[in-house]
């Protein structure tokens, strides 16, 4: 996959999650193969930990948009609460 190059792909913020990730793992296996050149795989790994931020940052966005439901004395629906993920 050549897409993962860091002078061609897509800047991170412009992707959603599955496809940095899948960007993300591509780069992974070819870096694990260890048959690119040094100087590709000095790029391709920075732009891997551009990737991973960025899945990070995603994924911190959507933690902190769930939420649980609270219920009240009788069981009732009364409001919600940020989920703990701990």
């Amino acid at each position: 996959m050549t897409a993962a190059r860091s002078d061609t792909a897509p800047a991170a913020p412009d992707l959603p999650f599955e496809k940095a990730l899948e960007q993300l793992e591509e780069i992974v296996r070819r870096l694990e193969r260890g048959d690119v050149p040094l100087d590709e795989s000095v790029a391709i790994y920075e732009r891997g930990e551009m990737l991973k931020r960025h899945c990070e940052q995603l994924l911190k966005r959507a933690e902190a948009r769930i939420q649980r439901i609270t219920l009240g004395p009788e069981g009732r629906a009364e409001g919600v609460a940020p989920l703990d993920v701990e």
